[in-house]
């Protein structure tokens, strides 16, 4: 299993960076950052400097969208990024919440976000593709390397990532949605003539290593609020019990109103009240490194390659090291030098 960190782009954008290495340092194989381009800085600027700094590890928005940037631009984006360091970028991307809702948008279809990955994928790969009846092609990118991971929650969604993703992006640690949610994009990538193993596949959630369950709690139940927009569209689509979609991802919603994307993805949002506590357990990683350890093995058995971990809460650091000296060995393939 890789594990990877997610980071707010919060000024100072130094701050951002710093972590990033110190990620690096305790192993970690994958920095993703938000990617709200009025709530927070511009992430790929700040990937410049994260790759500049780091040696090895690969860097992506968590997660981008179609609407807010022309794809042709988000592909030049990863192409130069590749130039510059070496084929270490990655791209997530979903239909879009905060950075469009914010600016009275709304999230793009899913016929925009299939047209969107391809278009992404083949130019930022180096290779050419129709876009608005044009044949394009970057002239100057040689080798670029890309792989595009899809965010999903809905039926729809998850279909359309095992038919088109190179990954599908998880975002909550619930072991009984993530099993549902997984075997769903691997019957679609089966559906589509592709093998279901190919694809990555990433649960992201808040890693929090603690003891002081009710501090953790409170430091990670935006996270509840975060998921429950995307669960609040589902519901309005398919309603709590439409398409299978596993109750214990729709009933917890009952209760929210409204949601303040000024204080979105931090520890102190103040529209998250009605996230229960068992909630904020089963979608977040909380409590001791050997809590940590199982809850992973877990998912691991379900077949997860990937663990990204939010940082949005007060122990960033200390987190990031027992991850590094604990919890990543634990979970890595263990060689004897002597048998």
């Amino acid at each position: 299993m890789d594990f990877g960190v997610v980071l707010q782009t919060n000024p100072p954008a130094a701050r951002t960076v710093q972590l990033a290495k110190l990620a690096e340092a305790h192993g970690f194989s994958h920095v993703w950052t938000f990617d709200s381009h009025l709530l927070w800085q511009e992430p790929y600027v700040i990937h410049s400097a994260i790759l500049a700094e780091t040696k090895r590890v690969t860097v992506g928005p968590f997660v981008t969208n179609p609407a807010t940037r022309d794809w042709t631009v988000t592909a030049s984006v990863f192409a130069t990024l590749n130039e510059m360091y070496g084929n270490r970028t990655i791209c997530g991307i979903g239909r879009g919440d905060s950075a469009v809702r914010v600016t009275n948008g709304a999230p793009t279809t899913m016929a925009e976000l299939r047209e969107s990955i391809h278009v992404i994928r083949e130019l930022a790969n180096s290779r050419q593709v129709e876009y608005k009846g044009a044949t394009l092609q970057f002239p100057w990118s040689r080798g670029s390397e890309l792989d595009v991971w899809v965010a999903a929650y809905g039926p729809m969604a998850l279909k359309l990532t095992g038919e088109v993703g190179d990954g599908f992006i998880l975002q909550l640690a619930d072991v009984d949605i993530a099993a549902w949610m997984i075997k769903t994009v691997k019957d679609a990538a089966a559906a589509a003539g592709r093998d279901p193993d190919s694809l990555a596949f990433c649960v992201a959630a808040p890693m929090y290593i603690g003891d002081d369950w009710d501090h953790m709690r409170e430091q990670c139940r935006w996270f509840g609020g975060m998921v429950g927009n995307h669960v609040a569209d589902i519901v309005a689509k398919y309603g709590h019990h439409g398409e299978g979609v596993p109750e214990a991802l729709t009933d917890y919603i009952e209760r929210r109103q409204g949601y303040d994307y000024n204080t979105h993805g931090k520890a102190d949002n103040d529209h998250v009240d009605f996230v229960p506590d068992d909630i904020v357990d089963r979608f977040c990683i909380l409590g001791t490194a050997s809590e940590h350890i199982a809850k992973l093995e877990q998912l691991r058995e379900l077949g997860v390659t990937q663990f990204a971990g939010y940082l949005q809460h007060d122990n960033k650091e200390e987190t990031l090291r027992v991850y590094g000296e604990t919890v990543i060995p634990a979970l890595q393939t263990h060689v004897t030098a002597k048998k």
